[in-house]
Parts: structure tokens; C-alpha cells; sequence
């Protein structure tokens, strides 16, 4: 599949981690301890049981990071600059170490809040000042917001949690360096059997088969199908190869009774239907 082009200036992830925070039982809990307790690799330095927590750490940095986490416990924490989450996440993994600097450069590096949370763990421990679990610290953030994203696409019928779908798509897919296709299997009411990782290919193809994709349908008794691409270039419009395929799985479909509900592609900006664009 080819890259592809539409815009929408959409920014699910940022406020999709506040949810997660706000929601997540004990996650209050999980700061603290977080902070009393952290895991430190090679280039973070190592705490031991009884130093204090990265608030109560003596130094300048230390009635910043109790004004940081008194917002965060009392419901400010949507007022945080970008650089003020990555700087209190980065404080739980080095507490002795005044993160704002690494976290004015990581936002300034990546461009956002959104691309460093989907960054590649790999690429993000590459550079200077962050360890494993200075990495951990924000690869959690971006679970848990998939995960609160994630949940009514699970429980309920796909279709009448529409722009749910689309809000976890986004958020999990709009910023991928690599094309991937993933197939939602769907029972006969519309929910979610399966979400799979078809391909994942180059940075603009990657390759999906009418055959295969029909094949595990049948095999897992999907009533339905919802095709789900990403174009890493940012422009959502689908090429000719994709609606090429995207027809040819339509009419294999529906000669076995699988229905083909939508082709989405996810591109940094928006998104594309086929379906509302009239191409299936």
C-alpha cells in the first residue's frame, strides 16, 4: 500500500493519558511507589529503599516537582505543558536528577507529547539520559491511554462506538515511523472477536492478501470485517493499489457472507473512510 493524504489537526493521545490518569484505580498509588521504589538501568542513577521520594529530594528541583505533583493529585493536571508530564514521569525513574532540561529536549526532538509517548523504545534508549526505565516511565502512559481508548471498542458493538474506533486508531496508529495493516474481526452483532496485526511493512507499503485475510475470517467466524491501514507519511487519501485490494476483499467476502464494513487509513492529521467516501 502506498502513502496517502487528508488533514483534520486531531490530538487524541494527549488528552486520552489525562483520562488514563484520572481513571486508572490506584494510580495515586502507582506514583508513589514509583517514586520510593524505582528500577534504574545503566545510565540512570540508582535509588535505595528510604531515599526520599522526587518531591522530597533536597535541591532546587524539589518545590518544583511538589508544585507538579500537588496538580496533578488535585484535577490541574490538564494545565501541565507538555515538557512538565514528561518531566515529572522522568523524575519517578531519576529522582536525583533535575529532568527538566532531557524533558524540554525530548519534546523539542520529537516534536510533541504524542510522538515521543509512540516512539520506539529502542530509538528513545539511544539517546543520552535515558535508560530503561526512564523509557518504561513514558511507554506506560502510552499503554494505559491505548488501554482506556481500547475499552469500548471492546465491550461494545463497533459500529455504535464509532468514533471511539476512530479516537483508539488515531492515538495508537497516527504516528508510526512504519506502514501496518490490522484486520477487526467482527461477530454478527458488530462486536469485536479480534484485532489483528495483518503486515507491517517499509516505511510506505506493506503488503495484505485478499486470500489470507478471508481465510482467517473464516477461520475465526466473522460475520464482518474492518480493514485498518496507516500511512506514515501523514496523508490519509488512499492510493489506487488500496482501493484496488479493498474491492477485491469486498467481493471475496461477499461471496461467503463476510462483510467488509470499512477500509480506514490513519494518517498524523485525520483519517479516511471508504465507506463515507463512497469507494465501497
Amino acid at each position: 500500500m502506498q502513502k496517502s493524504a487528508l488533514s483534520c489537526n486531531v490530538q487524541v493521545l494527549p488528552s486520552a493519558v489525562f483520562l488514563a490518569l484520572q481513571k486508572i484505580g490506584h494510580f495515586r498509588s502507582f506514583l508513589r511507589l514509583s517514586a520510593k521504589f524505582p528500577i534504574c538501568s545503566a545510565n540512570e542513577e540508582p535509588m535505595t529503599i528510604g531515599h526520599p521520594s522526587p518531591s522530597d529530594a533536597p535541591g532546587k528541583s524539589s518545590g518544583h516537582r511538589s508544585r507538579l505533583r500537588h496538580r496533578i493529585l488535585t484535577g490541574q493536571g490538564s494545565g501541565l505543558h507538555d515538557h512538565e508530564l514528561v518531566e515529572y514521569l522522568l523524575a519517578l525513574a531519576i529522582p536525583r536528577r533535575d529532568t527538566k532540561p532531557l524533558a524540554k529536549q525530548l519534546i523539542g526532538e520529537f516534536g510533541g507529547f504524542s510522538r515521543l509517548l509512540v516512539t520506539d523504545a529502542d530509538a528513545l534508549q539511544k539517546l543520552p539520559g535515558m535508560g530503561e526505565t526512564s523509557v518504561a516511565a513514558l511507554k506506560i502512559v502510552q499503554v494505559a491511554a491505548l488501554r482506556l481508548l481500547s475499552e469500548p471498542v471492546r465491550t461494545r458493538p463497533i459500529l455504535s462506538s464509532w468514533q471511539a474506533l476512530l479516537d483508539y486508531l488515531r492515538a495508537d496508529m497516527a504516528h508510526l515511523a512504519h506502514e501496518r495493516v490490522r484486520v477487526l474481526h467482527l461477530d454478527s452483532k458488530n462486536r469485536l472477536i479480534r484485532d489483528e496485526l495483518v503486515s507491517e511493512g517499509s516505511i510506505d507499503q506493506a503488503a495484505i492478501y485478499t486470500r489470507e485475510v478471508i481465510k482467517r475470517a473464516l477461520d475465526l467466524g466473522s460475520a464482518a470485517i474492518i480493514l485498518v491501514h496507516n500511512h506514515p507519511s501523514g496523508d490519509s487519501t488512499p492510493s489506487r493499489q488500496d482501493i484496488a485490494i479493498t474491492r477485491d476483499i469486498c467481493a471475496a467476502g461477499a461471496t461467503l457472507g463476510i462483510a467488509v464494513h470499512d477500509h480506514i487509513i490513519i494518517g498524523r492529521d485525520g483519517h479516511t473512510s471508504f465507506r463515507s467516501k463512497g469507494l465501497i
